[in-house]
């Protein structure tokens, strides 16, 4: 039994598809790993931690960061994803020209309440491969977030997973704390 031999797609290529009108407008896809793949809706609960991370993080930081959401990091040639929260640095075009590269940004967070298989598996070993220091999953159905760091061709070196009441600081904003659970709904007491 034979593997396919498979041919990956170029951002350059992914581009031009969607020039042409191969995407029909409204379809969420990204590139990652030279295939084209299809985004999951999202839920309430995703769209509400992406709002507070999104309020967090520019209240703290303020002037320092440019948070964008859901607009897509060009990788390398053949992964150009659209994490839900990249953290990177200001540009005074805002990014008109290119897409923010792995040099250009401090911290990508993906929010998951139905993509947690792919955003610790897939997504964590394409950000690993591609340099980027430092990327957290948040986990809005177990109130957890998972933090990692030191990325190699191999994946991650350093794994954490932080449950709601402990707190984290993004790795070039070392002065810059708060809680996971400031990224999720408020718990309610009965």
């Amino acid at each position: 039994m034979n593997l396919l031999d498979i041919r990956l797609l170029t951002v350059q290529e992914y581009h031009r598809m969607a020039e042409i009108g191969i995407f029909e407008e409204d379809e969420r896809v990204e590139l990652l790993a030279g295939q084209i793949v299809k985004m999951a809706a999202k839920g309430t609960a995703h769209s509400a931690a992406v709002t507070r991370t999104e309020k967090l993080l520019e209240n703290r930081l303020g002037e320092r960061v440019l948070v964008r959401l859901q607009d897509p990091v060009r990788l390398n040639d053949f992964s150009e994803p659209e994490p839900d929260i990249a953290v990177v640095v200001p540009d005074p075009l805002y990014y008109e020209d290119h897409h923010p590269t792995p040099s250009e940004i401090y911290l990508i967070i993906e929010v998951a309440d139905r993509t947690l298989r792919t955003d610790l598996g897939l997504k964590a070993t394409i950000y690993a491969q591609s340099g980027i220091a430092d990327y957290w999953v948040l986990d809005v159905n177990n109130r957890q977030l998972h933090v990692f760091r030191e990325p190699s061709q191999d994946g991650y070196q350093s794994i954490v997973v932080l449950e709601d009441d402990a707190s984290i600081s993004p790795l070039q904003f070392p002065d810059f704390y708060f809680m996971v659970g400031d990224m999720l709904r408020p718990l309610v007491s009965i």
